[in-house]
């Protein structure tokens, strides 16, 4: 049973009719995505956390699973701008940014330098094959996606608000592709991994994609709700112990690093043996924010350990760098993850 947090600066009469508002809309918008996307439930409740969050996603699985079709499908529910890039082993950064184009003035005869925005200029950025593009166009994205905005010839330029990057990647085929540098994985709030339908969802895929039917996917939400929601989402109420249990899971995945710093007390000789490095701040802040999120959506004004633990497994899956002992006991950052959520007291004492 979760544990209940008590009231930390509750939420007014007007930010609870927000959060049934928030609910309601959700609901909406995940069923109108329903039209086309069948099954998947849980991935794109996950992405619409990470939108509620301010954060941004990445997408694991194998070709043919409707990746980016679930991202367009969410973009066309919202009414905000969506550009998507597919990234190319040829991809430049100016590609994805933007570039200055010297251009004439009919009227005057003068020239002058203007700024063309590239495709990342919009609230939701498809950022397709991500690791299919080499690192120097890669690290085009990590200004947009922490600062929002992109810097062009000395020049900053603010990004649309909202703003995600929600990505995909295969991985099974790394021949001729560029791993994502450990940095640029923890931009990414949630690593979301997509797996095969069941036999009955695969069933009504075949059936629905080769009918002549069209369904259309309404909009249901614009780019000010959205704002809106993520504000509320900001003012959610977390006690201490449910921060404390966020902190703990993310603290526990921590070794000790290289340079002969000690780890925490009390972290399992699991991680100790499997684990380089482990989750850095930005984990423990993602936990508890998409631990908000998740607890509007279930309808309830406070976070709760359950909201935590709900979102631990695409918090913290990416951000967990295994070894080669690992490698040769065939043990990955998820099984890693879930033995801590085993381990680690719901009431988040030590």
């Amino acid at each position: 049973m979760a544990l209940r947090a008590e009231p930390v600066g509750d939420l007014t009469d007007d930010d609870l009719d927000a959060a049934e508002h928030l609910r309601t809309a959700a609901d909406r918008l995940l069923a109108e995505c329903g039209k086309v996307i069948v099954g998947q439930t849980e991935v794109l409740e996950q992405l619409l956390l990470a939108i509620l969050s301010r954060g941004h996603a990445l997408l694991v699985g194998v070709p043919g699973l409707a990746k980016t079709l679930m991202i367009r499908t969410l973009a066309d529910g919202m009414a905000m701008s969506f550009n998507r890039v597919q990234f190319t082993p040829d991809l430049m950064p100016s590609d994805i940014t933007g570039t200055e184009m010297l251009q004439e003035d009919k009227a005057t005869g003068g020239r002058a330098f203007r700024f063309l925005q590239g495709p990342i200029f919009a609230n939701l950025v498809l950022a397709d094959e991500i690791n299919r593009t080499p690192p120097k166009t890669q690290a085009a994205l990590l200004e947009a996606m922490q600062e929002k905005q992109v810097t062009v010839a000395g020049q900053r330029h603010p990004l649309p608000n909202p703003f995600f990057v929600l990505a995909t990647q295969n991985p099974i085929e790394q021949e001729g592709t560029y791993p994502l540098p450990e940095a640029q994985q923890d931009r990414f709030m949630f690593t979301i991994h997509v797996g095969y339908p069941s036999e009955d969802d695969e069933f009504r895929v075949i059936e629905s994609t080769t009918s002549a039917a069209a369904p259309r996917v309404e909009r249901v939400v614009d780019a000010e709700e959205v704002l809106r929601m993520q504000e509320l989402v900001r003012r959610v109420p977390a006690a201490g112990f449910v921060i404390r249990y966020a902190l703990k899971l993310a603290r526990l995945t921590r070794p000790g690093s290289q340079d002969g710093e000690p780890a925490d007390a009390g972290v399992p000789d699991f991680v100790k043996k499997y684990v380089t490095w482990g989750a850095g701040p930005r984990a423990g802040q993602s936990l508890i924010l998409a631990a908000k999120a998740r607890a509007l959506l279930k309808g309830r004004p406070y976070v709760a350990t359950e909201d935590v633990k709900a979102v631990a497994l695409p918090v913290l899956r990416h951000r967990v760098i295994t070894n080669y002992n690992a490698e040769a006991d065939r043990v990955t950052p998820d099984e890693i993850v879930r033995k801590l959520l085993a381990v680690v007291p719901r009431d988040g004492e030590r």
